[in-house]
Formats: C-alpha cells, sequence, structure tokens
C-alpha cells in the first residue's frame, strides 16, 4: 500500500509559479510511474504530466513549456513545477502512483491551486 502526500499549493497570481511535491511512502518508489493530474470544479480530472520509473516524461498540450514533471528516487518525492501560471490552471492537483509490475494505482488527496488577481 503506497501513501501519497501533496504539498505546495496556494494562491498565486496570474503569471507566477508554484512547484507542487508530492511525498511517497510505502512502497519501492522506482517501481513506479508517477503522474499529476487536475480537477477544475464541474470538469472531470484530466492528466497533467507523467513520469516514468525511467524518467520519460510527457504533458497535456495545455501545459508543454510550462510545466515540468520531475522525480528524487532517493527521496521517494515528485514534483511539478509550474511557471506562467492562467487562471486555467486553477483546479485541485493529484498525485497518482502507478505500479510498472502491476496494475495497482494510488491517489493522494489533493492539493488546491487557484491562480487569479
Amino acid at each position: 500500500q503506497v501513501q501519497l502526500v501533496e504539498s505546495g499549493g496556494g494562491l498565486v497570481q496570474p503569471g507566477g509559479s508554484l512547484r507542487l511535491s508530492c511525498a511517497a511512502s510505502g512502497g519501492i518508489f522506482s517501481h513506479y510511474s508517477m503522474a499529476w493530474y487536475r480537477q477544475a470544479p464541474g470538469k472531470q480530472r484530466e492528466l497533467v504530466a507523467r513520469i516514468s520509473s525511467g524518467g520519460s516524461t510527457n504533458y497535456a498540450d495545455s501545459v508543454k513549456g510550462r510545466f515540468t514533471i520531475s522525480r528524487d528516487n532517493a527521496k521517494n518525492m515528485t514534483y511539478l513545477q509550474m511557471n506562467s501560471l492562467k487562471p486555467e490552471d486553477t483546479a485541485v492537483y493529484y498525485c497518482r502512483a502507478n505500479y510498472e509490475l502491476g496494475f495497482n494505482s494510488y491517489w493522494g488527496q489533493g492539493t488546491q491551486v487557484t491562480v487569479s488577481t
């Protein structure tokens, strides 16, 4: 059983930056791909960025060039650096771990990001 705890959300002005963190415990971190999802009010949860156990990344078109996902296997941490934030980035951001050797996946509790003046 993997536990995920997100942090780093908050209120930021348009054009600003935030870095989200996801701390993982309870599993072999290097066996998991990690991803960030977000869900805005009234909308479906969507994939923002994903990083494989080997470090390959992919991004939603809406965040390419602005967001960067990274991981530190020594610290069991995943990060999402968000730059040039827009009001439409406002959402609850969730961390997800997917076991690459099987079918298990785990979610964090989410952290709110609000982009507004």
